[in-house]
């Protein structure tokens, strides 16, 4: 419990300050932010891990505090401001007023339905980069499958150079060609989704390889359960920016899917950022000190496969209304069948 100790002291505080910010009614708001960020996040939280599992202590520790301003300011207030400051063509501090103002996010002109206006975009971004994600997961090779058929034959198709990068470039030719949307943008957005994956996922595995290591014997490397040592220096620097880009895409569908329950800026970044985000880092260094991913051999193809869905729901939002619930629940599910799947495994094993 010591684990989630400093998100539970912040889930109090942040709820105390809602109800002094706008009463009970804001307290209410703030609470089904928050479940609605962890119910959508858990799956980020077991990526997070196995990423944060290659950085030294010291890493560790800047992404637990460093990292969640940037998740909880950066992503959960300044990206939103930004994004509605750049469509309406607006300064940010105009942008601010907007969104302090408190306006119907139905009624043009207000800052809830600008961002909502904003949405292909973001979505094509979001739903492309976490495509890559899962499709390199998949295309790698992995001692278990969890869903033997389709994880046998997706680790086939993996096996043709830039596979990721193939399938991604032709799902984002199929979504341009069905929206309506601003086809130019969206087409834009997945493009910049791509390049972004490629571009911090590669510089990130070379990093880490290189990190990891450095003064180690090829001898060494070929042993048997031979585990690289953790990361720090630069290539720590790279994870650390691999992890926040991650933490960005997976909260693009919660900050705007926020605006279907307020508009209040406050209150989402109470909701999502403060409470939502600690939570999610507490599970992360849960399965990190617990070993979880370790002793739970399928819950990470289960984080992988609710990542996919999770990108396709995005893709389909973009011409298609799609409520978060059904995004959460559909990924916890999949993390549910998971670790059911891991537990049965153990037993019998």
């Amino acid at each position: 419990m010591k684990i989630f100790y400093g998100s539970i002291v912040v889930t109090l505080g942040a709820l105390i300050f809602a109800y002094f910010y706008g009463g009970f009614s804001a307290v209410i708001l703030t609470s089904i932010l928050a479940i609605l960020e962890i119910s959508l996040s858990f799956d980020n939280a077991i990526v997070n891990a196995r990423i944060l599992e290659k950085m030294s202590k010291a890493w560790q520790e800047v992404f637990l505090t460093v990292g969640i301003l940037i998740a909880v300011v950066g992503m959960r207030f300044i990206f939103p401001l930004v994004v509605v400051s750049i469509s309406a063509n607006m300064s940010p501090m105009n942008a601010l007023h907007l969104a302090l103002a408190k306006g119907n996010p139905e009624i043009p002109g207000t800052y809830g339905y600008i961002l909502h206006g904003a949405h292909p975009s973001i979505a094509a971004f979001g739903g492309l980069f976490l495509l890559m994600l899962a499709l390199t997961f998949f295309f790698s090779e992995m001692e278990h499958h969890w869903l033997k058929l389709p994880e046998k034959l997706l680790y086939k198709v993996g096996q043709i150079p830039l596979a990721s990068a193939l399938i991604s470039l032709v799902v984002l030719v199929f979504t341009t060609e069905l929206t309506s949307k601003n086809p130019h943008t969206v087409l834009l957005s997945g493009v910049l989704g791509i390049i972004t994956f490629l571009l911090v996922d590669g510089l990130g595995q070379l990093m880490s390889r290189h990190g990891a290591l450095a003064e180690v014997s090829d001898e060494k490397i070929n042993q048997k359960g031979y585990k690289p040592k953790q990361v720090t220096g630069k290539a720590a620097f790279v994870l650390f920016l691999y992890l926040e880009v991650i933490d960005a895409s997976f909260s693009f569908d919660g900050v705007i899917g926020a605006f279907a329950i307020t508009a209040d800026p406050i209150i989402i970044m109470l909701g999502l950022g403060l409470i939502g985000a600690m939570f999610v880092r507490s599970l992360t260094v849960f399965f990190v000190e617990k070993g979880t991913l370790d002793e739970l051999i399928y819950i990470e193809h289960g984080a992988h496969w609710a990542i996919m869905a999770l990108a396709v729901l995005l893709l389909f939002s973009i011409n298609f209304e799609i409520s978060d619930v059904i995004t959460g629940v559909l990924g916890g599910i999949i993390i549910l069948l998971s670790f059911a799947s891991s537990v049965i495994y153990n037993r019998n094993h």
